[in-house]
């Protein structure tokens, strides 16, 4: 028994995939029993690090359950914004409370969910209260999470269009509707930057 115990061992621990006892009984010399090794593989393999597990109809060695955190990896992954997202964003914090429609007509064109749902995932923005107007559509506003990684005391300490630049985060000339979004005319965007663009954010 001792050394169909080792067979069923050696097939079990080189199959990617569970293995039947028909399975094993296959692969092994005639006359073995697959049922009874696994009966005794499993009492061995009691209290070890990785153990034998019944899986539908077949079986398989597996990580102990309780050391499945070793097995872990964490990992930072960089998501890159698109250039909607961005827009989007910069009129939610320099414009917020601001609706969908009011985003839409900032920047020219419909606001997908798509790129809200984003954002609402990475917990930038968050639903703001109801304007009250007409249909009482929800507005969007910046999250203390979104202050937090840009290290902003406040939605008051948005950059300017100078310091978006130095941080790497603009091209010499933005896109038009960005632009539009941080609240600059043509002069600021072909240079005539306003030192304090913090002051276009409203409440």
């Amino acid at each position: 028994m001792g050394e169909q115990e080792r067979m069923v061992e050696a097939v079990l621990f080189a199959s990617a995939e569970p293995v039947s006892v028909a399975e094993l009984n296959a692969r092994m010399p005639h006359g073995c029993d697959a049922a009874e090794a696994l009966v005794h593989l499993r009492k061995r393999y009691e209290g070890r690090g990785v153990g034998l597990v019944k899986t539908g109809n077949a079986y398989a060695m597996r990580t102990a359950a309780d050391l499945s955190f070793l097995m872990q990896k964490e990992t930072v992954e960089t998501r890159k914004l698109s250039r909607a997202a961005i827009e989007t964003l910069a009129i939610i914090a320099y414009h917020q409370p601001v609706t969908r429609a009011e985003i839409e007509e900032i920047r020219g064109v419909s606001v997908s969910r798509g790129t809200v749902d984003q954002l609402l995932e990475m917990e930038w923005i968050r639903f703001g209260r109801r304007k009250m107007t007409p249909g009482r559509p929800v507005t969007f506003v910046v999250t203390q999470g979104f202050l937090d990684h840009f290290g902003l005391e406040s939605a008051r300490d948005l950059p300017g269009l100078k310091e978006l630049r130095s941080a790497g985060l603009l091209e010499n000339r933005p896109p038009p509707t960005l632009g539009i979004a941080l609240g600059l005319g043509d002069e600021d965007q072909d240079g005539a930057v306003d030192e304090n663009q913090s002051e276009l954010f409203e409440e």
